[in-house]
């Protein structure tokens, strides 16, 4: 996400997304998310989605006029496990830590994670989320310029320092993805790149796969081959033709079939994020969670 300081990114989520959009002109086509009869024949039984996840930026605007009554109809909706984004308000929409965390447990929800800036405020933010209570915290941009193997493994370098620092602190340090790291330099994917020299033990990877997919990708392909390494999700659908969100059901990634494999993945929890709509933001996840809740899998 946004850095402010002389070696992070100085970006916003939608400046993110627009300066990294070129990186992923090639593939404008969502790949069609297929498995194989062997692979469906050993899933688990079916069951229904529960504990449903969001990402708050989902409803950012509503967030910023009223953190309070936004939540309590959040909770209206019936999401349980919540994850805040940066704001022009701070980490948490211009609640104290504390503040957020009473009113979540009273409204019956959890603060799992959080995307922060890793910035000159990173300290303060680790204190922050202690308090809260949350899991996780997730930076959204790389920490070093440039798409090249080089630069993604500082990066991966830089992660793994910043994972030590929030394990001492009982935190979870993790990264979340647009499409730009699914670019390749000289052949090498550099998404690969930081699953491969990030320690694990000490960096989560929270995976947006509506990004992975517009990027042209298969995320079957990496649960198969990085088992247990995607604990966190941003669960999306997406539009092939214009690459941007849409309401479940409405786009081409295979909801079930991803949900299917959560196990393989690692995820622990999943968070419904849309970042734009057809409807309100309310209505669109009204739809979404009903979608969900209905959801055989």
């Amino acid at each position: 996400m946004r850095k402010q300081n002389q070696c992070f990114l100085p970006s916003g989520r939608r400046n993110f997304l627009k300066t990294s959009a070129f990186l992923a002109a090639g593939s404008l086509l969502l790949p069609k998310l297929v498995r194989s009869a062997s692979a469906a024949a050993t899933l688990a039984p079916s069951t229904r989605v529960k504990d449903i996840g969001i990402q708050l930026y989902t409803v950012r605007t509503e967030m910023l006029a009223d953190a309070i009554g936004t939540l309590k109809k959040v909770a209206q909706v019936g999401f349980k496990e919540l994850e805040s984004a940066r704001s022009d308000k701070g980490n948490y929409y211009g609640l104290k830590p504390k503040e957020i965390r009473k009113i979540c447990d009273d409204l019956g929800m959890r603060l799992r994670s959080g995307h922060i800036h890793v910035d000159n405020d990173w300290q303060k933010s680790l204190e922050e989320a202690t308090e809260t209570g949350q899991n996780y915290i997730i930076s959204a941009v790389l920490p070093s310029q440039g798409q090249t193997v080089d630069h993604y493994k500082q990066s991966a370098e830089a992660f793994n320092k910043l994972g030590e620092q929030c394990k001492k602190a009982g935190l979870h340090f993790g990264y979340h993805n647009h499409d730009s790291e699914f670019a390749t330099d000289n052949g090498t994917v550099l998404y690969d790149v930081l699953l491969k020299y990030t320690d694990p033990s000490l960096v989560t990877m929270e995976m947006d796969l509506g990004w992975v997919v517009a990027a042209g990708h298969d995320p079957f392909q990496y649960f198969n081959q990085y088992p247990g390494r995607f604990p966190l999700w941003h669960l999306k659908d997406m539009d092939k033709v214009q690459r941007r969100s849409v309401e479940f059901g409405q786009g081409k990634v295979d909801i079930k079939g991803l949900l299917q494999h959560a196990k393989q993945a690692g995820m622990k929890y999943f968070f419904l994020e849309q970042e734009e709509y057809a409807h309100s933001a309310f209505e669109s996840i009204q739809i979404d969670y009903d979608y969900l809740a209905k959801l055989d899998y």
